[in-house]
């Protein structure tokens, strides 16, 4: 694997606090989340995949009612999420290793997955599946076109990956998982690229693309 992909725990864990300070409170992706929270059912139970210190993601999530897990492999997010939200459930796991032996209505992985090599990537679409309740909704954000670029937090070298749009798509239907919409760099959400999807049952509409 990339040795940068490999230090992305490592810059979280060091910087855990700084990231907080830059990400503040604003939520620029409501109205994605408002979208994903209109797919789950009542109370529903969501999986926040990289969830990191809980803000502003986890927040909006308890504030609509959902029963939030939010993971990270990084102990001082998981520990500054615990003290902001200590109703919610923190567990510290490598999302490429996650087995909860649980499912949910709704699975987040909001700009983390993206810091995975493209072969972990790939890895990550049966994890989905084993965590998916029937019908759940799956939301997550990618780079707009195959390829890796390595951007810069506190001085040192930040690692981003993407597959290209088409093998996302292959991936999620192999998985069973219909594409609900995708945005390439969403000018309404800081130019990111949103995957939001839905598993399939037997009361499921058809796959929309756009």
């Amino acid at each position: 694997m990339n040795s940068d992909a490999d230090n992305i725990v490592g810059l979280y864990r060091r910087h855990a606090a700084a990231w907080l300070r830059q990400r503040g409170r604003d939520l620029t992706e409501r109205k994605w989340l408002e979208r994903f929270v209109a797919l789950l059912p009542a109370k529903p139970k969501v999986l926040d995949i990289g969830c990191g210190p809980g803000e502003p993601i986890a927040r909006y999530l308890l504030e609509t009612g959902c029963a939030v897990t939010g993971i990270d492999a990084a102990p001082e997010m998981i520990d500054t999420a615990k003290g902001y939200f200590p109703n919610a459930t923190w567990l510290v796991s490598d999302m490429r290793s996650l087995t909860l032996n649980a499912t949910f209505d709704g699975l987040l992985a909001w700009n983390s997955f993206f810091h995975l090599s493209p072969e972990d990537q790939r890895r990550m679409f049966p994890v989905f599946r084993r965590h998916a309740a029937s019908g759940a909704a799956l939301m997550f954000t990618s780079g707009p076109s195959f390829g890796e670029a390595i951007g810069s937090f506190e001085g040192e070298a930040l690692y981003h990956a993407s597959l290209d749009a088409a093998e996302y798509r292959q991936l999620l239907d192999d998985s069973g998982f219909d594409v609900v919409d995708h945005v390439v760099e969403d000018p309404a959400c800081g130019r990111l690229t949103v995957w939001l999807g839905r598993l399939r049952n037997a009361a499921s509409p058809a796959s929309v693309s756009s």
